[in-house]
């Protein structure tokens, strides 16, 4: 099973792989999310809708179920000990 954006927890990263054609609105696109780009989540609203990522220095709230549509390879954290 493959990993999402939505899948990631608060301060983890990944870098976006593939989705369906026309699954994202296009000012997303705009704003970069695009595949080979990296994401990091940034907070989960309290019912869990939207979340909030950042892209290419962008902050941006989507909703979890295209949060869900973006497949990302995660980036592990190599500081922890």
């Amino acid at each position: 099973m493959a990993s999402t954006v939505a899948d990631l927890k608060r301060g983890e990263k990944g870098i976006i792989k593939e989705f369906p054609e026309d699954v994202l609105p296009i000012k997303l696109l705009e704003l970069g999310c695009l595949p080979g780009n990296e994401v990091e989540m940034i907070q989960v609203a309290p019912l869990k809708d939207p979340i909030y990522i950042n892209v290419n220095g962008s902050h941006i709230a989507i909703r979890r179920s295209i949060a869900q549509q973006i497949e990302l390879e995660r980036i592990e954290d190599t500081t922890a000990p």
